[in-house]
């Protein structure tokens, strides 16, 4: 697949990949925001986890009575590098593209990347418009992510990456 049918979108956070992971993963629910364009069901979502391990789920969690729509499914499993999943959102015309994030340390702490392909399923104009849209929509979930891995996440606090490059800096007089 080429470059150009791929939505990438990527952030750096102050994290070890492994921290940077799991607060991906793990505290989703934390840091995911609520809204009417980021809930398939925005009248009765009040959350959302991603179930660990392959064959898990990207759940949103419906209000009473207690119920989940699948927004996808996990198909690659590999802490703390990456997690992929085919994509669900019913009635958006991209049900069984593929979403993957990877988690590449660098020197600050970990370059977190998500991509968003297999539009070579759908239709060339509406995957275009598509691809338009998750590029935005996707770039505004990560930036909530970085928000949360860098001031939200308790794993901020424990991690050396973040200890070491927000040491409060002495400055001295002569």
């Amino acid at each position: 697949m080429s470059e150009r049918q791929l939505v990438v979108v990527s952030v750096d956070v102050k994290l070890d990949p492994a921290a940077a992971f799991e607060a991906f993963t793990g505290e989703i629910d934390r840091w995911w925001r609520p809204g009417a364009q980021n809930w398939n069901n925005r009248f009765r979502a009040v959350g959302i986890r991603i179930e660990p391990g392959v064959g898990g789920r990207w759940l949103e969690l419906l209000e009473e009575p207690a119920e989940v729509f699948e927004c996808g499914r996990i198909s690659v499993w590999e802490p703390p590098t990456r997690f992929a999943f085919v994509y669900q959102d019913i009635g958006h015309d991209i049900d069984g593209t593929e979403v993957e994030v990877s988690f590449e340390p660098i020197e600050s702490g970990t370059r977190v990347t998500l991509e968003h392909g297999g539009w070579e399923k759908l239709d060339p104009g509406l995957a275009a418009r598509k691809r338009e849209t998750k590029t935005s929509g996707w770039g505004h979930i990560l930036v909530w992510y970085r928000e949360w891995a860098s001031w939200g996440s308790p794993r901020r606090v424990a991690n050396p990456v973040w200890q070491q490059s927000n040491r409060p800096r002495q400055v001295l007089d002569h």
